[in-house]
């Protein structure tokens, strides 16, 4: 079973904040129990008030302001006071922690004489809660499948923050499983996870449920993350997220035009926005994609606004 925001937050990021910042939050969390159920984010920012943000806007906690202490104890917990392990992790602005959590980091970059830029003096912190939503995607499924061949490539359009990577998952899960009520068989899932969002990795092992024949590339560009699973996995479903440049596009036609089905989500707001955009319609126009759902937060996160062919 899915634990609630509330026990993510006391169980997995309390105990990695300095002490005051940890007796605000719980504070915050007694206060306002519903709220709390609705965190996606909390920021750390050196002389600022500590920032929660939840569904539908941010709180500051104005009576805390984050201290530099408060930053470096909360990296020393983070990094178990191994911050030049994490050095490569630094260099791609975020870190994950136990339960699949993000931390992103911002302050000074420096560039060595190697060209190398490293990421010093870090001056704010923003953790991303990793959570499941499960069944969010049941009802959307049998919409996706086509007659005799399963499930379609399928594009998941949505502006952000409003739930692309958690209806992703989802997909993972079900497409692994199974679901009997549309007569969908269980697949090979391969993810290539470029930001560690999906499956939320740590150590390589995915922290969330992605299903029981998943496979997952976790940190790996996309472009060479699908052409690894093609050559090493046969998969018969690839899944990613945040198609973006050419590469991105020419490596999911390599895919599809193989037999493999795709699922991918695309920055847009609607059907319209991605023809307008070069890579997203040049995989539209030629058919690599059939179906597409276009997700909003009107009545919240994840709500479903589109679903179908996507011409």
């Amino acid at each position: 079973m899915s634990r609630t925001v509330t026990s993510v937050l006391v169980q997995d990021i309390m105990p990695l904040y300095s002490g005051r910042i940890a007796n605000a939050l719980g504070h915050w969390i007694s206060c306002h129990p519903r709220q709390a159920e609705t965190v996606q984010e909390i920021r750390l920012r050196t002389g600022l008030p500590l920032c929660i943000g939840l569904s539908d806007g941010d709180e500051l906690l104005h009576d805390l302001i984050v201290s530099r202490a408060d930053i470096q104890k909360t990296l020393s917990l983070i990094t178990d006071c191994s911050y030049y392990a994490l050095e490569d992790e630094f260099r791609g602005g975020y870190i994950t922690i136990p339960g699949g959590h993000r931390v992103g980091l911002s302050g000074q970059v420096i560039a060595p004489a190697d060209g190398e830029h490293k990421l010093r003096h870090v001056s704010a912190l923003c953790f991303r809660i990793a959570r499941e939503v499960k069944g969010v995607a049941e009802n959307t499924v049998p919409r996706l499948t086509l007659p005799d061949t399963g499930i379609a490539s399928t594009l998941v359009i949505s502006p952000p923050g409003c739930g692309k990577t958690t209806f992703l998952r989802d997909l993972c899960r079900i497409l692994g499983n199974g679901l009997d009520n549309c007569k969908l068989p269980p697949a090979q899932v391969a993810i290539v996870d470029e930001r560690s969002e999906i499956a939320a990795c740590y150590g390589g092992a995915p922290q969330l449920d992605v299903g029981p024949r998943a496979d997952v590339l976790d940190r790996c560009p996309k472009a060479k993350g699908i052409n690894m699973l093609l050559r090493s996995m046969n998969p018969e479903v690839i899944v990613t997220d945040e198609l973006g440049g050419e590469e991105d596009a020419r490596s999911v036609a390599l895919a599809l035009s193989g037999g493999v089905k795709v699922i991918a989500s695309c920055h847009g707001k609607d059907l319209d926005d991605i023809r307008s955009k070069p890579y997203s319609e040049w995989l539209v126009s030629r058919g690599y994609f059939t179906k597409a759902v276009v997700l909003s937060k009107r009545n919240g996160p994840g709500t479903v606004e589109y679903v179908g062919d996507i011409r």
